[in-house]
């Protein structure tokens, strides 16, 4: 690691959305000198899912030792930071005020700007984390827990939302069909490895379209078909095969995506798809669309597994193009649980 200098952009990004406490430090947007991930999961795997109020009591308890922990690693002080970049929506309520009433403290300290992030930009700015050079205008399939969007880039902060999810999100779908299942939590990892032993065609889930030429998910009748098919096993007292379940219910929910996000490829004649959320971690949709865009000649880019994940070196990449236009936010900033992407 080559010592800082006094022209380099230095940004911390902090990310508390839901059940990780993370940050990174990112060097002029392409170099991580450190990134920290305190998870949450073994505290939420009793329950089925994550529980907001223990979440946020976790942010808490580890906020300061992350941030320690991160500064210490990358080798810099507060004083030599750019800007502090935080996530203020989507996402729980009490986890995101934890994580911006820090920033805003150590921001206003530092005498540095502060930098708003939205969760789901952060998810697709992971792309530029390993592929600075990315050339717009591109397209984004971000597909996550709590999200299905897709995304049309013409260029750093012109985006526009071509579709998104009418219900449930694909990651919350699987994690749902995966408790069912009793395969736990989190429920995509848990769905993808039962199928790797399942036949995709037992079962002929629906595949939801929509209205025709429509860019919108559903995933709710898909859901409700896998709960119906196991409800009516348990009635009739029959044994359903639950690797025939996991493999037919995710490529039914691949279908869609890839379906979808090869008709907004058509729509906009991009010539770049990156993958985003924690659902591009699923090794099905990752190889199926790499398949897809091969014969088109579409460039098709996803990020490492730790970066499809919430993580603060998704946010420090997204607070750095933020940087460089001086798009800061004010002192009065606040969590935004709702927040849009638009």
């Amino acid at each position: 690691m080559s010592p800082i200098a006094s022209s380099d952009i230095l940004i911390l990004g902090v990310e508390t959305s839901c059940d990780e406490t993370s940050a990174a430090v990112l060097r002029n947007g392409r170099e991580l000198l450190s990134h920290i991930i305190s998870s949450q999961i073994s505290t939420h795997q009793k329950y089925g899912g994550v529980v907001p109020e223990i979440a946020s009591r976790e942010h808490l308890l580890h906020f300061q030792g992350v941030m320690h922990q991160t500064l210490s690693e990358a080798g810099v002080k507060f004083s030599d930071l750019s800007g502090i970049a935080v996530t203020y929506g989507p996402g729980l309520v009490g986890s995101l005020l934890v994580g911006v009433a820090g920033a805003k403290a150590m921001a206003y300290a530092a005498g540095v700007p502060l930098i708003g992030i939205n969760h789901l930009e952060g998810h697709i700015y992971a792309n530029f984390l390993n592929t600075p050079d990315l050339t717009f205008p591109l397209l984004a399939l971000l597909v996550s827990g709590g999200h299905t969007h897709l995304v049309y880039f013409e260029g750093h902060g012109h985006y526009q939302v071509l579709g998104h999810t009418r219900d449930d999100a694909a990651g919350e779908a699987l994690d749902k069909i995966a408790r069912a299942l009793g395969l736990g939590y989190p429920g995509g990892p848990q769905i993808q490895k039962a199928a790797l032993s399942g036949n995709p065609h037992a079962f002929e889930f629906p595949r939801a379209m929509l209205e025709p030429g429509s860019l919108d998910f559903s995933f709710s009748g898909m859901k409700s078909a896998v709960l119906n098919t196991l409800n009516s096993a348990r009635m009739k007292g029959e044994e359903l095969s639950v690797p025939d379940i996991a493999a037919s219910f995710q490529q039914a929910v691949i279908d869609v995506l890839v379906r979808k996000a090869l008709l907004a490829l058509e729509r906009t004649g991009a010539k770049t798809l990156v993958l985003a959320g924690g659902v591009a971690a699923n090794a099905l949709l990752r190889e199926r669309l790499t398949e897809e865009l091969q014969t088109r000649n579409i460039r098709f880019l996803y990020p490492p597994s730790i970066f499809c994940t919430d993580n603060g070196a998704m946010i420090a990449t997204a607070g750095y193009y933020h940087y460089l236009v001086q798009d800061f936010a004010p002192w009065n900033l606040n969590a935004v649980p709702g927040l849009n992407l638009a």
